[in-house]
């Protein structure tokens, strides 16, 4: 009889960054596309097996197989011309928290904890830094920068423009109530006070802030913030910034451990 055996991993992993973009994106695939991409080969096979037959002289028809396998076909490249839009934002979406990720990684050097796609109710906060500095909440808004014209987003401390327009989504809004989110779950977990401070980041974008922008929310490049979080106050002993990240650890693993099952 073959002995049972079973993972010796405990816990789940933590999460990468864009790992829901990408875990989103695999999905309305096999929503979208994979059902009909098979249906349309099989009947490509069908149809090609069908016009052997024919010119080898036997008696079945390929028409009606052909005519199959082109309404397949046709469907499938209207399904993808569809979700493409999708699927590149969600590309582009998954390729930014990567990047942005893998440039905060190098924070752990100078002593922060890095967390990346943390899964809230609906919502995913891209990634947390926890260190001397505090706690932040980094939200990355990889957007399309204009072919003509300057790559120039403007932040007066409520609204932004990008290259001159209002967002349909205002992402201040989004990344404080990610901040209030994760003060509160950390305030409850810890059973102490927690301020979680809010930053959105736009790579490849020049950021132009209004005098005063910045004091309640840091709406940066990339690359600004770790000379804001070198200039910000100490907020966090080191024992204050381990008991938040194993906080933190614990309530990713669970998560993923309820996903999972």
């Amino acid at each position: 009889m073959a002995e049972t055996t079973r993972s010796p991993i405990k816990d789940k992993p933590l999460r990468s960054p864009g790992q829901s973009l990408e875990e989103e994106r695999r999905k309305l695939f096999e929503d979208k596309l994979e059902t009909p991409f098979v249906l349309a080969l099989f009947f490509t096979l069908l149809a090609a097996l069908e016009w052997w037959r024919y010119y080898m002289k036997l008696p079945l028809n390929p028409i009606v197989f052909t005519a199959f396998a082109l309404l397949f076909v046709l469907f499938v490249a209207w399904r993808i011309w569809k979700i493409h839009p999708q699927l590149r934002a969600l590309r582009l979406g998954a390729e930014g928290e990567k990047v942005v990720g893998q440039f905060l990684e190098r924070l752990r050097e100078n002593g922060f904890q890095v967390f990346h796609d943390l899964i809230g109710a609906g919502f995913n906060v891209d990634h947390v830094l926890i260190g001397p500095a505090g706690v932040f909440t980094v939200e990355t808004k990889t957007w399309s920068k204009p072919q003509r014209g300057e790559a120039r987003i403007k932040f007066d401390g409520e609204q932004l423009t990008v290259a001159g327009h209002e967002p349909e989504r205002n992402p201040v809004v989004q990344a404080r109530a990610q901040a209030g989110w994760l003060r509160g779950l950390l305030t409850e977990s810890t059973g102490r006070p927690c301020v979680v401070f809010p930053v959105v980041v736009f790579p490849g974008w020049f950021i132009e802030q209004s005098e005063g922008s910045l004091r309640n929310i840091w709406v940066l490049e990339p690359k600004a913030l770790p000379k804001f979080l070198e200039n910000a106050p100490q907020r966090l002993a080191p024992e204050e910034v381990k008991l938040a990240s194993f906080h933190l650890s614990r309530f990713i693993r669970s998560s993923e451990n309820e996903r999972s099952s």
